[in-house]
């Protein structure tokens, strides 16, 4: 059965997408068979992959609102291995549509289950917010990864969001955990990137992952030519540090297990 992974932080600009996007493709890459959802209204990660989102096609939005089996809205990607559920602006009415519904926190969990067993990883980019749409993806999810970037805000909003999580925990989901903590965007030059990392390291403790992914031109390029960076420049600091991560996450997972 495959595990269900929400990438969340509700503070945006902070590798939220670019960490989905590459470390769904760099586990498509390892042999492994994912599903990337794509849950947030602006559909960064679906034009990530290279999907025109204004082209009239079907999203999780109609899979949510309108009954569409989401084998139905499932695309083939330019990785194998690699599917994807597009997103685009429509979905920002589904908030107003899942308050209506019968246990409105669990129509997506609903939803996924009927592939999981097809795949070895779904991973959910989630919106930058706090709403029903990313409650329904942490009550379908197994666990979470929280990209955050080193920065001097960097731990603002975070009580928020961990008291989201034990909400959801406590009265949705009780066996969703944080998988765990990538920080992004570190300038090697910067005193005050370390300064950060060093206090994400003591409010997560070993939750945080030791590869740290560096501010890099090309994956900030990636998006706009619609590949990840393991298509795009897989030679680049950015795309070896993915990999790495990637390895990092799967090492973990097999100890955890």
């Amino acid at each position: 059965m495959g595990k269900i992974i929400s990438f969340i932080n509700q503070k945006g600009g902070v590798g939220k997408t670019t960490t989905c996007v590459n470390m769904a493709s760099y586990l498509a890459v390892m042999g492994k068979k994912v599903l990337l959802v794509d849950m947030d209204p602006q559909g960064n990660a679906t034009s990530s992959l290279g999907v025109d989102k204004e082209s009239g096609l079907r999203t999780i939005y109609n899979v949510i609102v309108d009954d569409n089996l989401l084998d139905e809205v499932i695309l083939k990607t330019k990785l194998n291995n690699l599917d994807l559920v597009p997103s685009n602006v429509d979905l920002a009415g589904a908030e107003i549509e899942l308050v209506q519904m019968n246990n409105r926190e669990k129509v997506v969990k609903k939803i996924l289950q009927t592939v999981k067993n097809s795949y070895d990883f779904i991973c959910i980019d989630c919106p930058p917010s706090l709403g029903l749409i990313t409650v329904n993806a942490l009550t379908a999810s197994d666990s979470l990864i929280i990209p955050i970037q080193c920065e001097y805000f960097a731990l603002e909003g975070l009580t928020q969001l961990m008291y989201t999580i034990k909400l959801v925990k406590k009265h949705l989901n009780p066996d969703i955990d944080v998988e765990g903590v990538v920080l992004t965007m570190k300038d090697s030059r910067s005193n005050l990137g370390n300064s950060v990392a060093a206090d994400i390291n003591k409010y997560f403790n070993n939750k945080v992952y030791d590869t740290i992914i560096p501010r890099n031109i090309r994956l900030a390029e990636a998006p706009s030519y619609g590949e990840p960076i393991c298509l795009y420049d897989p030679k680049c600091n950015g795309a070896f540090a993915y990999k790495t991560l990637t390895e990092e996450f799967l090492r973990r997972n097999r100890n955890n297990r």
